[in-house]
């Protein structure tokens, strides 16, 4: 079964852009979203990019997602984890809007925050 990201079957594996920031400091990080970065790889008119804040002192989460170029509508995103890249996982934190842009907030657990600083989520 084809897993459904933020583009169409597209993804990318935000972990390579994660550092393990100091308490207090907002976090930014920026995924490409590609057909390229799902696993196992699709081909896919569908692109995108997703703006991430990571505050590490209240554990927030915040996003915006822009893409474009897909055959249909979007049914489903999340950030999915831990994972490392190039591997599968399961949802975390479903978005709930869907239209591009997308924007969000969500606060995250002691462990997930841990997983975060690993670089173990992707969107």
């Amino acid at each position: 079964m084809r897993k459904f990201h933020i583009v169409a079957a597209s993804a990318f594996v935000f972990a390579t852009a994660v550092v393990a920031p100091a308490f207090g400091e907002e976090t930014k990080l920026m995924a490409m979203l590609s057909g390229s970065e799902e696993v196992p790889p699709v081909e896919t008119g569908g692109t995108g990019s997703a703006d991430i804040t990571w505050n590490s002192d209240t554990k927030e989460l915040s996003w915006t997602i822009d893409f474009a170029g897909l055959s249909g509508p979007v049914a489903a995103a999340h950030f999915h984890g831990p994972a490392a890249p190039g591997s599968n996982a399961g949802v975390l934190v479903p978005i709930s809007d869907v239209e591009s842009p997308s924007e969000g907030t969500a606060t995250l657990t002691d462990e997930q925050a841990a997983q975060i600083a690993e670089g173990m989520w992707y969107v």
